[in-house]
């Protein structure tokens, strides 16, 4: 699979009166699999955000598969991209089962039901997240782990070219984290475009084939993992000193922390 999934051309977005990404150009190709890092405040929600559709821009474009998602309607917006937010809330009363048949809208009949094929998609979908057995649960009984894999196969039953993740892994302890980006990474085999930000740095540079940082609101690195994920460049942006040495079983690059004296 070849071509732009993605192309962002001197994006600005923010909020009211206060941008927080300023001319940020960017491409990514169907198929690649690619963390977006950086530190707090660089920007990486918001570049989420504006990919979404949630935020608007304040200048630039944003084309998702050649059309500009400005243009888009809704529901043809969700058939081409999927996102898992940062946060997301249990909804009092709504099963699991039904969070995640909201991924199935897109597909929804004019009279908003959902069919059989629907019910298998989704269901489908928690078995790849291991959450089935969560189905009948209220989601604001789950835990935060629980509930953010609930989502997640809500993202994965919607069945785009696009996932769009804003630090999936977060509440998720080791296991779980290994098993989500063991998933992308068997779902990214298959076609699917992944875009992820994420906070561990270690398990970025594991799984994604590229990574592109963000600070203070630009991009300013960008690249193969092995390429960009340095000492120099990740004591730059994170403005600490670390230590990159190879993984002891697969080479990937993997940061060490450096005691200040």
């Amino acid at each position: 699979m070849s071509g732009a999934m993605i192309e962002i051309s001197g994006l600005t977005a923010g909020y009211g009166s206060r941008p927080v990404l300023r001319d940020v150009d960017l491409t990514v190709n169907a198929g690649e699999f690619t963390g977006i890092l950086g530190p707090n405040g660089s920007g990486k929600t918001t570049l989420i955000r504006a990919l979404s559709g949630v935020l608007p821009p304040q200048a630039g474009s944003i084309r998702i598969a050649g059309d500009d998602i400005r243009a888009l309607p809704p529901k043809a917006r969700a058939r081409r991209c999927a996102t898992v937010p940062q946060k997301t809330q249990g909804l009092p009363g709504m099963r699991a089962l039904d969070l995640v048949l909201m991924g199935r809208y897109p597909y929804a009949t004019l009279l908003g039901g959902y069919g059989r094929a629907d019910l298998e998609r989704a269901r489908a979908a928690m078995n790849e997240t291991r959450c089935l057995h969560l189905q009948d649960r209220a989601t604001d009984t789950l835990s935060g782990g629980e509930l953010q894999r609930v989502v997640m196969a809500k993202a994965l039953a919607q069945d785009t070219r696009l996932l769009l993740l804003d630090e999936a892994a977060s509440n998720l302890d080791v296991a779980r984290a290994m098993d989500l980006y063991e998933l992308l990474r068997a779902r990214n085999a298959g076609g699917l475009t992944v875009l992820t930000v994420a906070h561990d740095l270690n398990l970025a540079a594991l799984y994604c084939q590229r990574l592109v940082f963000l600070k203070n609101g630009a991009l300013v690195a960008d690249g193969p993992t092995r390429d960009v994920f340095t000492a120099q460049t990740l004591s730059e942006i994170y403005d600490t000193t670390l230590f990159v040495a190879p993984h002891p079983l697969n080479g990937a690059p993997q940061a060490h922390l450096v005691p200040r004296p």
